[in-house]
């Protein structure tokens, strides 16, 4: 193995956290010098300020849907139309781009709350488990 070469950062916790114990935490990052919440983790600089001054942050995983497309025709072998990707705008801070639970995809909303959840992972070399966006219950 490439001693040069790093592994990809995770991008969420099985373990949620104290706000929501019962869903998986997304592993991003916070800026020490002006409070940017970010997500995913990075180490690059701050995408408001520029400061290298940042920590990791776990993020409870529930936000509201700011838009969503359903993808029926996709180019890569590594992911099966149809599926749905969603902007989220989480309460932590961030908005992210995340695929849809497709139990809930159909029935979920603009507006819609969505809460992290994890899906068993298909594709090689990936791990055990993916995480998805489910609706949540009202």
């Amino acid at each position: 193995m490439d001693e040069s070469k790093e592994q990809p950062a995770a991008l969420f916790q099985r373990t949620g956290t104290s706000a929501l114990p019962d869903h998986p935490a997304l592993i991003g990052g916070e800026c020490l010098s002006c409070g940017n919440v970010f997500f995913p983790k990075q180490r690059f600089g701050c995408e408001r300020c520029g400061s290298v001054n940042l920590k990791e942050r776990t993020l409870t995983g529930r936000g509201k849907v700011l838009t969503c497309a359903k993808v029926h025709e996709h180019r890569s072998s590594g992911r099966e139309a149809p599926f749905t990707v969603a902007a989220v705008l989480m309460e932590d801070g961030p908005m992210v781009r995340a695929l849809l639970d497709p139990a809930t995809a159909d029935v979920t909303n603009i507006g819609d709350m969505v809460v992290t959840s994890l899906v068993p992972e298909t594709r090689p070399n990936r791990g055990e488990f993916d995480i998805r966006l489910t609706r949540a219950v009202r």
